[in-house]
């Protein structure tokens, strides 16, 4: 199931699930938001798209942090004219954690929040087949003798 919602003047597909880097909202880590403009519901066999917006559709999310983006350089230049500026720029971000996305009271899909521990471990756990180790010795090589004379 995904959403595509607005917020910050950008439109965003989300999922149940996904994390999020958005323009900054004014909110603090932990605290619970809701996105109310939603463009459109769906899944892999149907979609809803709203004119512009679904009635009572939701996305409930929580704000893992506040950051910042990579730094931007902007670099404006006129050739043979002897003009040329260098500024910076560091949008300020925060990072959502998309938890579940509702329709008319209903929850259409619902992400639960995994802990860092299970985070770190790979999708994946196979067990590594150790290889035997071939026991071949280098060839000796004969010790070079100096001559004196």
């Amino acid at each position: 199931m995904f959403a595509v919602i607005k917020t910050g003047g950008k439109q965003y597909k989300v999922s149940a699930g996904d994390i999020l880097k958005i323009e900054r909202l004014i909110t603090e880590a932990g605290s619970k938001i809701s996105f109310d403009e939603v463009f459109m519901v769906g899944d892999d066999k149907s979609a809803k798209i709203g004119t512009p917006l679904l009635d009572k559709t939701l996305v409930k999310a929580t704000v893992l942090e506040q950051t910042r983006g990579d730094k931007i350089i902007v670099f404006k230049k006129k050739r043979r004219q002897g003009y040329d500026r260098k500024n910076g720029h560091r949008q300020d971000l925060t990072v959502v954690h998309i938890d579940e996305i509702i329709e008319a009271g209903k929850s259409l899909a619902k992400a639960e929040r995994k802990s860092n521990k299970s985070a770190a471990k790979p999708v994946s756990e196979k067990k590594a087949v150790a290889k035997p180790v071939s026991e071949k010795k280098a060839a000796a090589k004969p010790a070079v003798k100096k001559e004196t004379k």
